[in-house]
Formats: C-alpha cells, sequence, structure tokens
C-alpha cells in the first residue's frame, strides 16, 4: 500500500519538515535513489570516539533513510556500505565493521519484514568472511518476498570490477557460440551488470563534502541527477532526504535532449 499524506505528514514531523514537505510533489518521486554513505570516520574524530564508533551510528542512519524512502514511495534504495578497496583500510576497522553488519543485520531483520522492505546484495560475496556473507544471504532469503522498498546493499562492490565481470560473461558466451560479436549492445551488457534486476538511479547522493563517484554504479549513473551534501553520512536523516528528492524534482532532467 502506498503511503498516504497523512502518514507522511506524521513522519516528517516539526517545522523544517513540514515545510518541506509543502514543496514535495508526489507525483515525482525518484524511483531509485543510490547513496555513497561518507563521513562516518570524521564524524567520530570529531567526537573523539573510534572509527567503528561512527559507523554504528552510520547503521543508525540508514534505518533512518530506509523509513523515510517507504514514506517518500521510493521504489529502490542502493546504499554503498562496503567497496572493493576498502579491504586496504586498517584490519581493526575492517574487522569491526564485518561484526557490526552481523550485529545489525540480526538486530534489524524483523523491522524489514515488518517494514516489508526487500534486502539483495550486489559485489564479490564469494570473498566475503564467511559470518558476514551468511547473515547477507539469511536476510536475503528472509525477505525475498516482501513487496515493499527493494534495498540493495553494495558489499565488496567495484564498478568497473562489475563491468569486467560483465564483459567477461559475454566473451564467454560468444567463445562458446551462443552469442556473436554483433549482438552486444548497451542492453545486453546491462543485463549482465550486478543490477540487472533494478532501474538506473535517478538520484545520486553522496555525503559528507566529497565531490567524486568512488567507482560506485559508473554504468548506471549516466544520467543520474547527482547530489553532493557536506552532511556527514550519521547526521543525515529523513528532513535530508526530503531536502534532496526535493531539489531533485525541481532539474530537468533532459537525457542528452534539449
Amino acid at each position: 500500500m502506498a503511503p498516504s499524506a497523512t502518514s507522511r505528514t506524521d513522519f516528517f514531523k516539526g517545522k523544517r519538515a513540514a515545510a518541506l514537505l509543502a514543496e514535495f510533489d508526489p507525483a515525482h518521486t525518484p524511483r531509485h535513489v543510490a547513496i555513497i554513505m561518507d563521513g562516518n570516520g570524521r564524524w567520530a574524530a570529531k567526537r573523539g570516539l573510534p572509527t567503528l564508533a561512527g559507523h554504528s551510528a552510520g547503521a543508525r542512519a540508514v534505518r533512518e533513510v530506509i523509513a523515510a524512502c517507504i514514506e517518500l514511495d521510493i521504489a529502490y534504495l542502493t546504499i554503498y556500505s562496503f567497496s572493493s578497496e576498502n579491504w586496504s583500510r586498517p584490519q581493526t576497522e575492517v574487522s569491526g565493521l564485518m561484526s557490526l553488519f552481523v550485529d545489525v543485520l540480526e538486530k534489524e531483520l524483523g523491522n524489514l519484514e515488518r517494514m516489508d522492505v526487500r534486502v539483495s546484495v550486489i559485489g564479490r560475496m564469494e570473498t566475503l568472511p564467511d559470518v558476514t556473507r551468511q547473515a547477507f544471504e539469511h536476510v536475503s532469503a528472509r525477505t525475498v518476498g516482501n513487496t515493499g522498498l527493494n534495498l540493495v546493499v553494495a558489499l565488496n562492490y567495484g564498478s568497473r570490477m562489475e563491468i569486467a565481470d560483465a564483459v567477461r560473461s559475454l566473451v564467454s558466451d560468444v567463445a562458446s557460440g551462443a552469442l556473436t560479436a554483433d549482438q552486444i549492445d548497451e542492453s545486453l551488457l546491462g543485463s549482465r551488470l550486478y543490477t540487472s534486476n533494478a532501474p538506473d538511479p535517478d538520484l545520486l547522493i553522496r555525503t559528507s563534502g566529497e565531490m567524486r563517484i568512488s567507482n560506485f554504479l559508473l554504468w548506471q549513473i549516466a544520467y543520474s541527477e547527482i547530489l553532493f551534501t557536506p552532511t556527514l553520512w550519521p547526521d543525515f536523516d529523513r528532513t535530508h532526504l526530503l531536502r534532496a528528492v526535493i531539489e531533485y524534482q525541481g532539474r530537468d532532467r533532459r537525457f542528452g535532449g534539449r
């Protein structure tokens, strides 16, 4: 069931949110929002806390944004949780993150089921620690029949790696005779990407003030609207997402036309 104006009003409380909600057009909500969740470490450092405390606070922001996406009737939310380059971070941080993923999934599974959220993962799952991989597989299996928000978690993900995997798949089919080189076009390559079951993002958000894409959905964001915000990810809340969606609604998407 689509959210109602009453439920949105109850969810986006306060004068600031109410003023923004008056500008929101429910008929032009982005279907797919993708987020580069940046700034957890800086958020923790500003407070004299260990980096993992920033990641824990970032997990709370994910919960907030999931609920906001549901109220705004956004169909897909893709979050950049761990890149294929993040393995180069200090081992204590990486190990802590892998354990945090498991803890969060165990605590949030009931809420995800209650909110009718379907969870899927993109990235090379086979190289994750067994306990982390199994936790994500369990949540994906438990929520596979849900029909509400599609939450796509980019985990051990890199877009160049994804494109290389797609090309490798096509080359294999050409070598076996299942395809000819002339049959390969943009649509076919897109069908071999990890995101083949999701539409391309309408809106890409990056938090923390950094203005780069960091190897995230490079193929898929060819015509996405991009919004950079100085807000650190743990501070990004429902009102920030509402403001981002309203800014998106004010843009003129021409897809290369005039």
